[in-house]
């Protein structure tokens, strides 16, 4: 989709070593695990912690430090809030799969079978466990609730929402496997703070999280996906302000805001946009490539403009085409500072 160019409980890892060595990197439906064996690992994954009701901040300082990866800069860490007790970050790195269940076309997500796609999932995750052995790794489908389109529509909006079955089809898919959910939106001529209430119901939800994308966020005017979008920092603060009142309201655990991103004028004001206890803000790394041109498109616009955590999308498809230098290993990953703390496959 993108015009440029990740864990497990240790407990667990050894179980998908074997699958790690035999499930192929691509995402064939041939190659995955089968309906059984993926029955057989979801059902070992361990149940969530309870919830600590204070934060202990000297911990959460040193994660930090460790996520930063020795910069020397003083960037990172990045200033922001604390978070409320309970936080996913940086507690947890999180690998997630993204797409669209209409289209086979908009990432790993919608493309291959459910219980191969499962299983594809869980070894993904077993390989950045195997990575860094430091941080838990758990798994989080990435869907996208609100299409762009090409065309306007009744309310000439250029955006689809998605029925509310296809986002209760996630949530029951993510419960075996203790994933997260992330429901993503592409507003077209909509905006952010027209387009986040209707999905309220979902985020209301303890293990439900939301994205968003400026790639699709057109401005003046623009068909979606003729031209790259754009978010103000004040675009995402009402992204911000949402989540933190919708925590709030219903004494929630923080919700985990993912940002797009993979040109300068994607995101502008990037000082402005506000952390809060409630919201932990990740900027997501969003083109494909060789590896030298995600290197340095991370550097430019997700290390140089730091907000809280940053994220790195791999492509199946589009990172591994003839010619290029593929996709980049967990290890490598786990070379940059600061290290990402989300990781998502299309």
């Amino acid at each position: 989709m993108k015009k440029e160019a990740l864990v497990l409980p240790l407990g667990i890892f050894s179980l998908f070593l074997a699958l790690s060595n035999s499930a192929c990197n691509q995402p064939d439906a041939k190659a995955a695990a089968t309906k059984d064996s993926a029955t057989t690992a979801t059902a070992t994954v361990s149940t969530v912690k309870p919830v600590p009701t204070v934060l202990d901040t000297a911990d959460y300082d040193k994660k930090m430090l460790a996520l930063s990866n020795h910069d020397t800069t003083g960037k990172w860490p990045a200033k922001a809030a604390y978070p409320l007790p309970g936080a996913v970050l940086p507690y947890n790195r999180i690998v997630s799969f993204y797409g669209n269940l209409y289209s086979k076309k908009m990432g790993i997500l919608g493309q291959i079978p459910h219980d191969s796609m499962i299983a594809q999932l869980l070894h993904e995750v077993a390989r950045f466990q195997a990575a860094d052995t430091t941080v838990p790794v758990i798994p989080a489908l990435h869907y996208i609730t609100t299409t762009a389109q090409a065309a306007a529509g009744k309310d000439g909006m250029h955006r689809y929402r998605m029925p509310g079955n296809q986002i209760d089809t996630m949530i029951s898919w993510a419960k075996p496997i203790n994933a997260l959910v992330f429901v993503d939106i592409q507003v077209g001529h909509s905006t952010v703070k027209n387009e986040v209430p209707w999905l309220e119901p979902y985020l209301k939800l303890p293990n439900v999280h939301l994205g968003i994308d400026p790639e699709f966020s057109m401005k003046h005017g623009e068909v979606p996906g003729r031209k790259i979008g754009t978010f103000t920092a004040e675009d995402i603060n009402d992204a911000v302000d949402f989540l933190t009142d919708v925590v709030r309201k219903n004494h929630l655990t923080p919700k985990i805001l993912i940002v797009h991103r993979f040109t300068q004028g994607m995101v502008t004001g990037y000082e402005r946009i506000k952390t809060t206890p409630e919201v932990q803000v990740v900027m997501d790394m969003d083109g494909f490539g060789d590896k030298i041109l995600k290197r340095s498109t991370y550097l430019r616009y997700i290390y140089r403009e730091p907000v809280q955590f940053t994220g790195f999308k791999l492509f199946y498809k589009n990172d591994t085409k003839p010619g290029t230098t593929g996709m980049y290993t967990p290890e490598e990953l786990m070379k940059f500072v600061p290290k990402p703390i989300y990781i998502q496959f299309q």
